[in-house]
């Protein structure tokens, strides 16, 4: 299985949490659960459409290569080395969202500041590193090109949602 399959499908979560992230604290009803559901589809849809962007690069950088299976093989280099640390920033999201589901109401409180609050502020860090982690692995340009276009993909879902429907307070 190539390596950019679990990318595109963690950069489609992102996109749902982006949606969600974007909604949150709009809305001051006590049952949003339609729309809280309705912001996640919403960030999904923008992120499926923005992260056409690094499938379109990675294509056209295959199509204009001299040597195609050596190009892949570089892509594919990056890929891994761009999915290491997210895959860790991702472990990390995954340990708060358990603390908050899981503990009493007060806990959970406290694991979503201490959690959920700071690790959203270093997405676009875990991006850059990630964005690093290409040229770690022998990716070379190419795939920090296509690493580049796709952290800025899944880093717009937010602010385009936000500014698409939730710009104003309900």
């Amino acid at each position: 299985m190539t390596p950019a399959v679990p990318l595109l499908l963690l950069g489609l979560v992102d996109s749902a949490f982006s949606g969600f992230r974007a909604y949150a604290g709009r809305d001051a009803r006590i049952r949003k659960h339609r729309s809280t559901l309705r912001a996640a589809g919403r960030g999904l849809a923008v992120g499926a459409v923005l992260l056409l962007a690094p499938a379109l690069t990675a294509a056209l950088l295959l199509l204009t290569a001299a040597d195609r299976a050596r190009t892949y093989d570089t892509l594919a280099a990056g890929a891994l080395g761009y999915a290491v640390p997210l895959a860790g920033y991702a472990a990390a999201v995954l340990l708060s969202l358990a603390a908050y589901f899981t503990l009493p109401f007060r806990a959970a409180t406290l694991a979503m500041v201490i959690g959920l609050g700071p690790l959203t502020l270093l997405r676009p860090l875990a991006v850059a590193t990630a964005c690093l982690g290409t040229l770690r692995t022998g990716g070379g340009p190419a795939a920090l090109l296509v690493g580049a276009v796709a952290g800025a993909a899944v880093l717009c879902v937010e602010p385009l949602v936000h500014r698409r429907w939730y710009r104003e307070v309900r």
